[in-house]
């Protein structure tokens, strides 16, 4: 598994615990800022986790917004919480990060979905992250 990789799992874990938590989501960072101090060997998926939390956070109205738009029929409250971490990434990923190419960023987000959420998350993360990057 590449460090991008493991830090989107991370950045999700953050994501999700915030949510879930109802805390905000830069009290779930700090937290994990903590553990990641006294892990120095996962230094390299902490860096983009923490990027992409940053990102979300920067810009988390526009994210939603963005969702929202392109997932018909769904508000953000409505969905999964793990389909709503993960679309809030993806949508970052494709929209405000030159560095990764927007297929890589759908694929990803498709494939925890398909592992850590519902039967039709797969197919509703990759509908909405498809959208997305065909209007960027």
């Amino acid at each position: 598994m590449s460090a991008r990789t493991k830090a989107r799992k991370r950045a999700l874990d953050i994501l999700y615990a915030a949510d879930v938590r109802q805390i905000p989501i830069t009290e779930a960072l700090a937290a994990e800022a903590g553990r990641a101090a006294s892990e120095p060997d996962r230094q390299n998926s902490w860096l983009y986790a923490r990027e992409i939390v940053d990102g979300v956070v920067d810009r988390f109205s526009e994210i939603d917004e963005t969702i929202e738009s392109y997932a018909q029929g769904w508000t953000i409250a409505r969905m999964p919480t793990i389909d709503r971490a993960l679309l809030r990434i993806g949508v970052w990923e494709i929209l405000y990060n030159d560095e990764v190419p927007a297929g890589v960023a759908i694929a990803e987000a498709v494939e925890l979905a398909k592992t850590l959420s519902t039967d039709d998350s797969g197919g509703f993360v990759n509908g909405v992250l498809g959208k997305v990057a065909q209007a960027a």
